[in-house]
């Protein structure tokens, strides 16, 4: 039996806590799987797997060896899928992660077009406001605000977002319009913590940046709550121009302390490195960097 072979049999055992669900999986015959992990065992001189009469466990040895298994199984597989898609249409399933709101205003539009294109791909998206490990969570794309870590993956950036301060106008002839940051020492604040997850506000100043500590009125998970709150009247808060732009061009919320605003936020689409990126990864980032890049709303 090739190495090949002995690999995805023993990734396949691994899955399905057991040599007979292997054998199911693969269909092959029970002792086809028992001597292809004895062989493999045999050829490295370690024990991978602990056999016991109800169950199968991986030592320690066997646990790093199959991931290793995995990234070559997968690597593989990208490398055939890459092939074949120089002469077919894409296919398979694409897997996109992105910010809650950001997912749904301009990711879902763009998702939605790409599907159309191409019939034979499915779509998954995992929107949420934290960030997301492409690897650990089986993800092909990402679209990250904010300056990025060191990484492997590839990022290329398409925009950029401001971070805003506003409020409801009628709060504000209320309370007042706050005239520099420290005015709103004394304004009822609401805190997204998706954007900001402390109450420490940076501003800059002539070219210094210094924060203020704010005691919060409101502090919600969601930007979506902070703007309802905002919306009421309940106080300030501050989030990212995207998010309350269409509030903006209507009048109901009013952004205020814009001279003081630190750096605009990058906005990256990342995709996990690799020599072979699969057929639907490579197009799909076409038309997604395309997009983006043509909307003013982060532009």
């Amino acid at each position: 039996m090739d190495k090949l072979q002995q690999i995805r049999i023993l990734v396949a055992v691994v899955d399905c806590n057991g040599f007979a669900g292997a054998a199911r999986k693969l269909k092959v015959s029970p002792p086809v799987v028992t001597r292809a992990i004895n062989d493999l065992e045999n050829e490295l001189a370690v024990r991978l797997l602990t056999r016991t009469t109800r169950v199968v466990l991986v030592t320690e040895p066997g646990a790093r060896y199959v991931e290793d298994c995995r990234r070559i199984l997968a690597e593989l597989s990208e490398a055939d899928e890459s092939v074949r898609g120089l002469h077919g249409a894409p296919s398979g399933r694409l897997a996109l992660t992105a910010p809650v709101l950001f997912g749904a205003l301009f990711v879902t539009p763009i998702v939605a077009e790409y599907l159309q294109r191409y019939p034979e791909v499915t779509a998954s998206c995992l929107f949420l406001d934290r960030l997301v490990n492409l690897l650990d969570e089986g993800m092909d794309v990402a679209v990250r605000i904010g300056d990025l870590p060191d990484s492997s993956m590839q990022a290329i950036r398409v925009g950029q977002v401001r971070r805003v301060i506003c409020a409801a106008p009628a709060y504000l002839e209320r309370r007042g319009v706050p005239k520099s940051p420290g005015d709103l020492v004394g304004h009822d604040i609401v805190v997204a913590s998706a954007v900001t997850p402390s109450s420490d506000w940076k501003f800059v100043d002539k070219g210094t940046t210094y924060g203020i500590k704010l005691a919060p009125r409101l502090t919600t998970s969601t930007n979506d709550s902070a703007i309802a709150a905002a919306l009421g009247g309940l106080g300030l808060t501050r989030l990212m121009s995207y998010q309350v732009a269409d509030r903006v061009r209507s009048g109901e919320l009013k952004i205020v302390l814009s001279d003081y605003e630190p750096a605009m936020l990058p906005v990256h689409v990342l995709h996990r490195e690799g020599r072979h990126a699969a057929h639907r990864v490579r197009t799909f980032l076409d038309l997604a960097i395309d997009r983006l890049r043509a909307n003013p709303a982060i532009n």
